[in-house]
């Protein structure tokens, strides 16, 4: 079962966002995720074309034909890999290409593999669900259609000003994705040819989706758990700096040789310690 992208690009985009970056009617700059993504997508489909499509098929798609299948984790990641012919592959890494640079620079590039590989797994394992509960027949799934509408779902909250091409028609992006989770969830509702693949592309979407709209309170919660980490630190440091004067005070009345093996320990860190400093 392949799952097929629509073709999208952008222009003349405005972000609500102070420091994202500006979209124009021009090739967007590639990113180092985003050009390792595109090289691998590529070599895999070429060792496909190339004679290797059944035994990566075999291997390495979302294929819950049966238990021991559905729980060969790898393929909840390597599925997105994998394409169904040279449609399904230009249009994805078309969307790759043109929504992916402006994410990875947004976030990171770390952040940026995450957010893809998440949506494409989510994806997955909806898919994964669909069959299990017998909605859906166990077909082969293939694709990074999940991740690529993972993606316009963020880009589409995140940079609301954000133009698409459909086929020639330019489109607000967020009216495209309202479009495609409303044909989606036709073809799933009614189990149209590509059900399997348009439950990819809706949970693809809803990650998307959820991660964009849930930055501002994981932001607070990095913030919060950053500033109990600080104020330990400084708690521990002010609880040295107390032991190392007691210390000190003791060397001072009664000698070195007056203290004890943990003491002098402590008093070995602290000398160490002030020498790092030192040296920076």
């Amino acid at each position: 079962m392949g799952l097929y992208d629509r073709d999208y690009t952008q222009a003349n985009f405005q972000s609500q966002f102070n420091n994202a970056p500006q979209m124009r009617m021009a090739l967007p700059q590639i990113t180092p995720v985003v050009k390792w993504l595109l090289i691998i997508n590529f070599a895999v489909f070429f060792a496909q074309i190339l004679g290797a499509e059944r035994v990566l098929v075999k291997w390495f798609s979302l294929y819950p034909i049966s238990l021991p299948t559905a729980l060969q984790l790898w393929r909840i990641i390597t599925y997105q890999f994998l394409h169904s012919g040279m449609p399904h592959i230009f249009f994805n890494m078309l969307g790759l290409f043109f929504l992916g640079p402006t994410l990875e620079r947004y976030w990171s590039s770390k952040r940026f593999l995450i957010f893809y590989l998440s949506c494409g797994m989510a994806g997955g394992l909806f898919y994964l669900f669909l069959v299990v509960t017998g909605f859906l027949p166990a077909l082969p799934m293939v694709g990074a259609s999940g991740a690529i509408l993972g993606m316009l779902a963020a880009c589409a909250i995140l940079f609301p000003h954000f133009v698409v091409f459909i086929f020639v028609f330019p489109v607000p992006i967020r009216v495209a994705s309202i479009a495609f989770t409303a044909f989606y969830l036709i073809t799933l509702i009614t189990k149209g040819a590509n059900a399997g693949g348009d439950a990819a592309h809706l949970a693809g979407m809803a990650a998307g989706a959820g991660y964009a709209f849930s930055q501002s309170w994981r932001a607070k919660i990095r913030l919060r758990i950053q500033s109990g980490r600080w104020q330990r630190k400084i708690a521990a440091e002010r609880n040295l700096q107390v032991e190392l004067d007691r210390i000190l005070q003791k060397v001072h009345d009664s000698g070195i040789h007056s203290l004890t093996p943990e003491e002098k320990k402590i008093l070995e860190q602290a000398t160490e310690a002030e020498q790092k400093r030192s040296k920076l």
